[in-house]
């Protein structure tokens, strides 16, 4: 079974949950997760994780991601994209100055509105199912964080932009909001999720690259090691004795580990092989494991 991370690059007309079911007839295993919704006709950066690996999902689904997206100001849909029914039609009165100030004021702490069509549940059920049965609820606004707009081009009605942002921020409300507040409507007209974390656009494979090197018995040097992807959190290697702690997922000791380290810590066996993460308990003089990959 294959254990790491694999950075694909999903393609238009795929759900998140395709790619997962076309990785398992590839690469014949079933343990594999993805980690993060990217709509059908979105493309770009989707790490999914393998084997052990799967259970980083929530962990990267948690990592701050960049989008490169194309605003159609004049045009707004009840999808909140292009795919969606006109529900209205405006016109533009800011110029491009004021343009830029709007968009500015969406950076830092912002609220949205879940979308209908979204993946996001209300008493048990899907958005996106109660919209297409025709129900729209009402939904509380939820906080993101928008740590960087940048405006790469300016080419009316369409604004081209580079949105690096928390998880659970919705592009298309992003869109949707900055058409509202200048007056005339927008939407999204394209989204290419092009960061995750460590993963870029640059180095992700489309399904057919993964045929390719699957076929040249080159897999393992596409997968990032469940490690590397933790790479930020101190390491603690353990003594021979301590190994069974470990592999029993008992706590260990922080003093033969040097100063207490607050936060999580990378712990490996004596051999050198990645065990799990620990954080200390304050007051116990104890690391405990958070998450193990044994």
């Amino acid at each position: 079974m294959l254990d790491g991370i694999i950075n694909i690059r999903k393609e238009k007309g795929y759900t998140s949950h395709d790619v997962v079911v076309c990785l398992r007839g590839i690469l014949g295993q079933k343990k594999i997760g993805h980690t993060g919704t990217l709509d059908p006709d979105a493309t770009g950066v989707l790490p999914v994780c393998l084997g052990r690996a799967t259970k980083l999902c929530d962990l990267l689904t948690d990592k701050e991601k960049t989008y490169r997206t194309v605003l159609l100001l004049g045009r707004e849909t009840d999808t909140q994209d292009i795919s969606g029914k006109v529900v209205r039609e405006g016109v533009l009165s800011a110029d491009e100055e004021g343009i830029r100030a709007c968009i500015a004021g969406f950076t830092g702490e912002i609220m949205q509105i879940p979308p209908m069509y979204s993946a996001r549940k209300i008493q048990g059920k899907k958005l996106y199912e109660l919209a297409r049965e025709g129900i729209e609820v009402e939904r509380e606004p939820r906080p993101a964080h928008i740590r960087q707009i940048v405006i790469q081009k300016i080419d009316l009605p369409r604004v081209t932009m580079e949105v690096t942002c928390s998880k659970g921020t919705y592009i298309r409300t992003l869109c949707h909001d900055i058409g509202q507040n200048l007056g005339c409507g927008g939407c999204m007209e394209e989204l290419v999720r092009t960061r995750v974390g460590i993963f870029g656009l640059a180095q992700a494979l489309t399904l057919d690259q993964v045929e390719t090197i699957r076929d040249a018995g080159q897999i393992g040097d596409y997968l990032t090691g469940i490690d590397q992807v933790l790479a930020q959190y101190p390491k603690i290697v353990c003594t021979a004795r301590e190994d069974r702690l470990v592999e029993n997922g008992n706590p260990l000791p922080v003093r033969a580990h040097g100063p207490e380290i607050s936060g999580w810590v990378r712990v490996y066996g004596s051999s050198g092989m990645f065990k799990g993460i620990y954080q200390v308990r304050q007051g116990t003089g104890k690391y405990f494991p958070v998450k193990m990959f044994l």
